[in-house]
């Protein structure tokens, strides 16, 4: 896959994420308390931030990543999005826990599924969530994902083997809210 497009939203632009982000992100992923519910811990550098981002950009064969940006300023966060199946892709996301309550996390997500269903041609969208991440888990209702299901053991992460939720969202959900 080539880098992501731009994707616009009301107050935010999401632009392909850079390596060079790094110093930008390292306050979301240094965070103990955002990081809980990502699959490895926090990062105790900037160099582990711009390893974790780069060599590529944060965009690999089979996933893409974007900056988070208050119109083109620097990375208050990432969304992620991977096609998984044909048609079905798996999306992610993070913000600096300062920015929480402001929208901007649903504003992104918002952003990201309205361009894979609009340019991507998908037809789903899941979301891979632990059970206990509820602000996640709530973000993801108030934007119409469904819980579909449970998978127990799934993940092994820095806080031990953690089960995770699937949210799912089609295309003609999204389009006939």
């Amino acid at each position: 896959m080539i880098a992501p497009e731009l994707v616009a939203t009301d107050r935010l632009t999401l632009r392909p994420l850079l390596a060079s982000d790094a110093e930008a992100l390292f306050p979301a992923f240094s965070d103990p308390e955002l990081m809980t519910w990502w699959s490895s811990g926090p990062h105790a550098s900037v160099e582990e931030t711009r390893a974790y981002i780069a060599p590529d950009g944060g965009y690999a064969e089979d996933w893409f990543a974007w900056a988070i940006t208050l119109r083109g300023g620097e990375a208050l966060g990432r969304v992620g999005a991977g096609m998984r199946r044909a048609n079905v892709w798996e999306i992610g996301y993070l913000l600096r826990r300062d920015l929480w309550g402001r929208g901007y996390a649903r504003e992104a997500v918002s952003g990201i599924v309205d361009h894979l269903f609009a340019e991507k041609d998908a037809r789903r969208i899941f979301a891979d969530v632990d059970p206990d991440n509820v602000l996640s888990i709530g973000l993801l209702r108030r934007l119409g994902f469904r819980e579909e299901g449970l998978l127990r053991g799934e993940w092994e992460t820095h806080l031990g083997v953690r089960d995770s939720l699937i949210f799912g969202l089609l295309k003609d959900e999204w389009n006939a809210r």
